[in-house]
């Protein structure tokens, strides 16, 4: 099966790490909108719109299923794509919402969603977790941290500064969930601050799980191609996917 993996920008490629890790697709080809980035600061008419366009490129290159691996995209687009998409369209928020139903099994725990200021607009979130029964629920945007992302700061004193500026004001959750699939890069340091004893919810880890949960796709696959395109400046793409996928990182596209 080839597999689509659609982001706003490089973010996605954490999720793309998760799903390289499980080995379900022999062919992939990721697509970053750079050239519009950041999709989290728009309106929801302007990102439904560049996700439909974005679209085309996914149906030219005859995708067998497309993971969305933005929340904004998800929260605002995902009915959109999956109207208009003749495969199987996943976005990263229905995913996430089961794998923290699935792992915290005290209804009254406390959660804490961090995404973009557009996916915490969105109420998404809250709204699914709600409808698992979730109500101790706080929505936060911490757009900063995709910022520091991008800059490479991803441990270090300036970032537990600015959990300290976003955080002052909530004690350790239960759970965390990452709402911006730039966040799993700074994982390590949000798990420092929050403790051991909360839960981080990976969009990467929660698509894979959903996937096998879902669909009859064989276990194993040896990764024939990997592709990256990007709508502006693909060779950047490329760049930080080898700097994040690490080993991961094969065989990529002229």
């Amino acid at each position: 099966m080839k597999l689509g993996v659609f982001d706003s920008g490089v973010g996605g490629l954490s999720v793309l790490k998760s799903l390289l890790e499980a080995k379900l697709f022999d062919s992939i080809v990721y697509y970053g909108d750079t050239a519009r980035v950041p999709y989290g600061t728009k309106d929801s008419e302007t990102i439904k719109s560049f996700c439909l366009q974005s679209l085309d490129f996914f149906l030219q290159n005859q995708v067998d299923m497309l993971v969305v691996a933005c929340n904004t995209a998800s929260a605002y687009a995902l009915d959109s794509l999956q109207n208009k998409a003749p495969f199987p369209v996943i976005g990263v928020i229905t995913p996430g919402v089961i794998a923290t139903s699935n792992k915290l099994k005290d209804k009254n725990s406390q959660i804490l969603v961090i995404a973009t200021k557009a996916t915490i607009k969105s109420n998404i979130y809250a709204q699914q977790l709600e409808l698992a029964g979730f109500y101790n629920v706080k929505s936060l945007p911490t757009g900063l941290f995709v910022a520091f992302v991008e800059d490479g700061i991803l441990s270090g004193a300036l970032l537990e500064q600015l959990c300290k500026h976003y955080f002052k004001d909530i004690n350790a959750p239960s759970a965390v969930i990452l709402g911006c699939t730039h966040f799993p890069l700074i994982a390590n340091t949000l798990q420092q601050y929050f403790g051991e004893q909360t839960l981080l919810i990976h969009s990467g880890e929660a698509i894979v799980e959903y996937i096998c949960a879902n669909f009859h796709i064989p276990q194993n696959q040896e990764l024939k191609h990997l592709q990256f395109h990007a709508s502006d400046d693909t060779n950047s793409l490329k760049n930080t996917a080898k700097l994040w996928l690490g080993p991961l990182y094969h065989k990529v596209s002229p």
